[in-house]
């Protein structure tokens, strides 16, 4: 196995979708299947010999850092990087965490995501090229949530959100593979999105795609969240 990269875990957002629950809590310490909803990832983490985890921590993050200590009960080193007074999104807690990252190329995981694959061989696959980063991709059709991605013959050529196409029939998976550059044109006290950074490497040709084709988990909503659960309970069993 390669050697592991650290891996940067978004759980910074106010979880607008499932208030109330999330007035008092933050995502990540929802329980499902009969524990808070972050000992599942640091669980699945460790076990894709992923050895070192910056939370990217702002709503409630305290909460999150009492649960989950050093994070050596979970088999990872655990640090917190915390947006502070104003949240900066999920590009602007990337950019605050980079200290913590190192100076090569991280891993970045949604805080609401469950995906059950294989870390290291996407690892793999980023290291034959040399780009500033890599978004796994799943076919969705807009079958668990809207598809936003253009993808064609290994390459993405669009990325939206919030404007979408018919031609999009691919999903940003929750998983990606960024280096510092990649953050290298925003402030570091900017608070922006994620996406902003992989349109930008879009319109420089330096996002890979990889295509996974197991089904991701998530707890960004309450049907979402059913099904998370659902799965975790038959996974124990």
């Amino acid at each position: 196995m390669q050697p592991s990269l650290p891996l940067a875990l978004l759980a910074g957002g106010m979880a607008t979708r499932l208030h109330p629950v999330t007035h008092t809590i933050p995502k990540a310490m929802i329980e499902v299947a009969g524990k808070p909803f972050i000992a599942h990832q640091l669980r699945l983490l460790a076990r894709n010999g992923i050895r070192r985890v910056v939370i990217c921590a702002g709503y409630l993050g305290e909460q999150i850092a009492s649960y989950v200590g050093d994070g050596s009960r979970f088999d990872v080193n655990v640090v917190f990087s915390y947006d502070g007074e104003q949240l900066l999104g999920t590009g602007g807690a990337l950019h605050r965490a980079l200290p913590l990252l190192g100076n090569n190329a991280f891993l970045v995981m949604y805080g609401d995501s469950y995906i059950n694959i294989d870390f290291q061989r996407i690892v793999e696959y980023y290291n034959r090229y040399s780009r500033e980063g890599l978004m796994t991709l799943y076919r969705n059709q807009d079958q668990w949530d809207q598809s936003n991605v253009v993808f064609h013959d290994g390459e993405i050529t669009r990325y939206d959100k919030k404007n979408r196409t018919p031609d999009m029939q691919y999903i940003d998976y929750g998983l990606g593979i960024l280096t510092p550059g990649a953050l290298a044109a925003w402030d570091r006290k900017t608070a922006f999105d994620l996406a902003q950074v992989y349109q930008a490497l879009i319109a420089r040709r330096q996002l890979l795609g990889y295509e996974v084709h197991e089904r991701f988990y998530e707890i960004g909503s309450f049907a979402g969240l059913k099904e998370t659960e659902e799965y975790l309970q038959r996974q124990d069993q």
